[in-house]
């Protein structure tokens, strides 16, 4: 039997029962929250309409809620000030099911394009009332 001796070797071996048990998404009954990750000690929650004034890259953390799907990892977020399509890979998800009527919180970054702005997801927890 091989040896599996690589850093990336072991993540992607303990990793593998976490992505069999469930990759959660958008829709579907309530799941625990989200505790871990990084948090980033410098970001403050930010509007949708200030977040698409800032420059490409921009740390942003907001909150509001996902309304839509748009693609398989495109989706709208609203909060009080405005819409924005954040891009969250299914990896980001981590067994979290989220409806529109919940309230989430989204780490990510800004990627612009031509005439577009859109947050690239690092991040997702629910927030629970």
């Amino acid at each position: 039997m091989k040896k599996i001796t690589t850093l990336s070797g072991i993540i992607a071996m303990v990793s593998m029962p976490l992505i069999a048990a469930g990759q959660g998404g958008f829709t579907g009954p309530s799941v625990p929250t989200q505790k871990s990750g990084y948090k980033d000690p410098n970001a403050a929650v930010t509007t949708v309409t200030h977040a698409k004034s800032l420059p490409e890259d921009s740390r942003v953390i907001l909150r509001g809620k996902i309304t839509k799907r748009v693609s398989d990892d495109m989706y709208k977020f609203q909060d009080a000030t405005g819409v924005i399509d954040v891009d969250i890979d299914q990896k980001r998800w981590n067994g979290l099911s989220v409806s529109p009527q919940d309230t989430v919180e989204i780490q990510g970054e800004v990627d612009k394009d031509w005439n577009s702005v859109e947050i690239d997801v690092k991040h997702l927890r629910k927030i629970v009332p």
